[in-house]
Formats: C-alpha cells, sequence, structure tokens
C-alpha cells in the first residue's frame, strides 16, 4: 500500500523556522522525483519546489527562493522542507507528491500556519 505521510507543520512566528518530513513507503522511493505543494483553502494548489530522484536537481517557486530548501534521503525514503523566514502569506497546507509516469501520489498534508 502506497503511503506518503508529511509531518512537522504547526504555529510559528513570522520570521521563524519549520521542518516537514515526508516519509514514503509502498513504492520504490528513489525512482521518483518528489514535490511539495502546498494549499491554501479556496485556492488552487501551488507548487513549492521539486527535488529530482537523486537530489542533484532543484526547483523553487519564485515566491519561496532564498527562503525554502527541499532535500531528501533516500535511504530513508522522506523528502524534506526546510522553511526560514516565514511570512504569513505561507500560512498552507502543504502535501508532498511522488510523480514519475502513470504514477501519481500525494500525501494528506500538513497545517502550516504563520502568525504572532
Amino acid at each position: 500500500q502506497v503511503q506518503l505521510v508529511e509531518s512537522g507543520g504547526g504555529l510559528v512566528q513570522p520570521g521563524g523556522s519549520l521542518r516537514l518530513s515526508c516519509a514514503a513507503s509502498g513504492f520504490t522511493f528513489s525512482r521518483f522525483p518528489m514535490s511539495w505543494y502546498r494549499q491554501v483553502s479556496g485556492k488552487e494548489r501551488e507548487l513549492v519546489a521539486t527535488i529530482s530522484r537523486i537530489g542533484g536537481g532543484t526547483n523553487y517557486a519564485d515566491s519561496v527562493k532564498g527562503r525554502f530548501t527541499i532535500s531528501r534521503d533516500n535511504a530513508k525514503n522522506t523528502v524534506y522542507l526546510q522553511m526560514n523566514s516565514l511570512k504569513p502569506e505561507d500560512t498552507a497546507v502543504y502535501y508532498c507528491r511522488a510523480y514519475f509516469g502513470d504514477y501519481d501520489y500525494w500525501g494528506q498534508g500538513t497545517q502550516v500556519t504563520v502568525s504572532s
């Protein structure tokens, strides 16, 4: 059974940091590029960051460049999103995604709230 389980969300003050994790199981993790998305209620889901299968290539949305870092540990079947200098507009539910060919898996999401 395929599972993507996000964790690490919570409430943080502006300027603070959080580290999200996404633990994968039920498929060959190292074969999949991995991505983080976020969604605010009533808005479309937005791509935040993507990392290649072995971690050599990353891409970021302009809104998070220089503040967020995506990484992965294929030995632990886990992808991470380090979020620094958080802003209120980063408040959203964050999802991880594994997508390759005909296979498209999503986690259940973790809430991140940036507020004083």
